[in-house]
């Protein structure tokens, strides 16, 4: 049985209130995936309110009790590019996180002629996301799902809760260790296949739970 690929983790409300508090140093890609389970609560009040919250009701929207969480959870998030500080020093979301101007269609077939339209804006938030608050993102290590499209260093968008169906990219602990897989069901017989032909398919031998549905793929080129 092939053992589940390393690199999907998971952090906690608890961890993060801690790290926050004791200032221990954070990689910058767990940094990100700590703040992006919080940046949909924040940038839904900016949305709302057209500015961004106080400490205060950053801790309020988030679930801390603390102020100086808060503003930690601030920092953290300027650190991860989430945010960043206007002339004045106050809070306001950083530009990749607004809206996008959408141009027009490109021809991925043959060739042809292309002009410059402006047909719409569109936030990346609400095209990508569906439900924000259980959403986040995760960065994938290891390769068992490269025929599936999804490659070593790429960032996944992650949905907690969804019932998952058979074909569904997962995020699953199977016999206490965590991978992400293909969802396979096949009669009362459930599994989960790599897209790799080099990993075979993981069968539990006691548990398998899953946590997420993949959204989506993000890569940066």
């Amino acid at each position: 049985m092939a053992t589940p690929s390393p690199g999907i983790f998971f952090v906690s409300i608890y961890e993060i209130f801690g790290c926050l508090l004791t200032g221990v140093h954070l990689d910058t890609y767990t940094v990100r995936t700590m703040t992006s389970l919080y940046f949909g609560k924040i940038f839904s009040f900016y949305r709302q309110k057209r500015r961004m919250p106080t400490h205060s009701e950053i801790a309020k929207l988030v679930g801390f009790k603390s102020r100086t969480a808060a503003r930690k959870l601030a920092e953290k998030m300027i650190s991860a590019g989430y945010l960043e500080r206007d002339a004045r020093g106050r809070l306001i979301p950083k530009q990749a996180y607004g809206e996008a101007r959408v141009l027009g269609t490109v021809e991925a077939g043959w060739p042809s002629p292309a002009e410059e339209e402006l047909i719409d804006t569109m936030s990346l938030d609400e095209f990508l996301i569906q439900n924000k608050e259980a959403t986040y993102i995760l960065k994938v290590k290891g390769n068992s799902m490269h025929d599936a499209g999804i490659l070593e260093g790429d960032m996944v968008l992650v949905e907690r809760g969804p019932q998952p169906k058979d074909g569904d990219i997962v995020i699953a602990e199977v016999d206490g260790e965590w991978t992400m897989k293909y969802f396979r069901k096949q009669g009362r017989s459930i599994f989960l296949e790599p897209a790799n032909k080099q990993f075979k398919p993981i069968f539990p031998k006691e548990d398998l739970k899953v946590a997420a549905i993949v959204k989506a793929v993000i890569r940066k080129y």
